[in-house]
């Protein structure tokens, strides 16, 4: 479980709703929340953005949204030090037993791209060859992840400019009925004007709050698979070569921040 995630949500959602509802002379006065709640601007900016994000992708995509969704809130998990430790373990087997002993430990690896990984140097394929395989997995990786997130980052951008969307609705609507003969046209703009500022506000609230979070968790986890990814491509290539475990152990830690290498934690 993403708890960062959740914990910001709640978080950002009830201090925008003790903004709200907070005076300082009055305490906590919740008729102020019912001047946030207008249906019209809800309609215009979560109906209008939905509408435009339905526009933009294909229904096979929009399907997997949801799944999306719930790979930010429960996101894999990707240990680089545990791939390390695998790797110099898969490193020992190598250097006692050579090379093809290693399909047996490729076999009972959980993980798809070590396993295939393995089995590439497992059959002996050039060196170079099997770098350009794995740059390409790695590259195409990225590009399912990147179009993965663009339905989150595109709803970043798309919710404002419907919130002020909605702020000029309001406006033209506030304007076009105003009477400069009425004693309480001045009272009618200024309520008018707060009516029509409120999609700007769920524009923006909506925007930074829920997709942009959303997103950016999704590029958190993409950013951990693809540290252990390469992980796995400089170790196995390491192997091939017929590196020293203890080598390849500094190599790999290398890419890992300071405070990870296992010299550090001793």
């Amino acid at each position: 479980m993403n708890l960062s995630l959740i914990i910001g949500w709640v978080l950002s959602f009830a201090l925008v709703v003790f903004g709200i509802v907070f005076d300082m002379e009055k305490g906590l006065v919740f008729d102020n929340a019912m001047l946030f709640i207008e249906v019209q601007s809800l309609a215009i900016t979560v109906g209008g953005t939905i509408g435009c994000l339905i526009a933009s992708f294909p229904m096979s995509y929009l399907k997997q949204v949801p799944k999306r969704l719930m790979l930010a809130i429960k996101p894999k998990k990707f240990d680089p030090t545990k791939y390390i430790s695998q790797i110099v373990d898969y490193a020992q087997v190598a250097r006692t037993r050579g090379l093809l002993a290693l399909e047996e430990s490729a076999n009972q690896s959980s993980d798809p791209f070590m396993k295939s990984s393995l089995m590439l140097i497992v059959d002996a394929n050039d060196p170079e060859k099997v770098r350009g395989m794995l740059d390409d997995t790695i590259m195409f990786m990225c590009e399912r992840h990147e179009q993965g997130r663009a339905f989150f980052e595109k709803g970043v951008s798309i919710f404002p400019a419907f919130g002020m969307l909605g702020t000029l609705i309001g406006l033209i609507n506030m304007l076009g009925g105003l009477d400069l003969n009425d004693p309480n046209g001045m009272s009618n703009l200024t309520g008018g004007m707060a009516t029509a500022l409120i999609t700007t506000f769920y524009g923006s609230l909506f925007s930074n709050v829920l997709f942009a979070p959303v997103g950016m968790a999704l590029k958190n986890s993409h950013d951990d698979e693809l540290l252990c990814m390469q992980i796995v491509e400089e170790g196995v290539l390491a192997i091939a070569g017929g590196s020293n475990p203890r080598y390849i152990q500094e190599k790999l830690e290398f890419m890992l921040p300071k405070n990870q290498h296992s010299a550090d934690k001793k």
